[in-house]
């Protein structure tokens, strides 16, 4: 079945696809008609997401923090198709929660290599593989609203995030005059295990139960829901469309209106 809006023609990778938001939007990519290879450290579960999300999609373990992995990612996309038009930054970590004054440098290295390095280093390499000589290409970073607030105990997944704008900024800036865009989404909480597990943590810690600790954490939310990992991939798939073709440099909220910028 597809969606509304096309890719067909289109070559995606998306990192962090093994499972959660990341193998959703591999389906969804898949099913608007681009040839998508996902990618992640997990060999076994990113290989049973590329099969789960149908003809088109197929399956790599990278690690997205290593230099020689990420060119290998680009060389199976471009030896399997010829070119790379659509990057989705998607591959994440959380990290260990910690105040500043107990952050470790392995800690915050971590989570800095998986969520701003990694994104440079993929980008670096579809930019001068495939995107600035056939002037085209789509560039989708994931941030996070904690980037916006801040949020105790993640320092280091903070300022990651909060950084990952900024690079966008960049790329949307240096690669504009060569056809390419670069967006920022954006995403609240998002239902995945992630953040389930996570608000199992924070409701341990509070003394109240997950159900009661779900509705404190969507009660000041605007439409008092959160996003599925359907959401976050609809929206990806219209900045990576070429209906999207002027929009670039921006940050785009996806979080059932808990934060509102402007």
């Amino acid at each position: 079945m597809r969606t509304d809006t096309s890719l067909e023609g289109k070559v995606a990778i998306i990192t962090g696809a093994s499972k959660g938001t990341g193998a959703v939007m591999g389906k969804q990519f898949a099913d608007a008609g681009a040839r998508v290879l996902m990618v992640a450290r997990n060999e076994e579960a990113v290989m049973e997401s590329a099969k789960a999300a149908g003809n088109g999609a197929i399956g790599m373990r990278a690690d997205v923090t290593s230099e020689s992995d990420v060119t290998a990612m680009v060389d199976r996309a471009i030896a399997e198709w010829g070119q790379v038009d659509i990057l989705l930054n998607n591959a994440v970590i959380p990290g260990k929660d910690l105040h500043v004054w107990e952050q470790t440098l392995e800690n915050w290295n971590e989570v800095f290599a998986i969520c701003i390095t990694a994104p440079m280093l993929a980008s670096r390499e579809v930019l001068k593989r495939s995107m600035l000589e056939r002037r085209t290409g789509s560039i989708v970073n994931f941030s996070s609203t904690a980037g916006w607030t801040g949020m105790p105990r993640k320092s280091h997944y903070v300022s990651s995030k909060a950084g990952l704008r900024a690079l966008t900024k960049v790329i949307a800036t240096e690669a504009g005059p060569y056809g390419v865009r670069c967006n920022c989404l954006v995403p609240g909480g998002i239902e995945t295990d992630l953040w389930t597990n996570w608000g199992h943590r924070m409701a341990g810690e509070q003394g109240i139960t997950f159900e009661e600790w779900k509705a404190k954490a969507l009660g000041d939310v605007p439409l008092r829901t959160i996003s599925q990992p359907q959401d976050i991939g609809n929206l990806a798939l219209f900045l990576a469309s070429d209906e999207s073709r002027t929009i670039t440099g921006q940050s785009i909220n996806c979080d059932a209106g808990s934060i509102m910028i402007g």
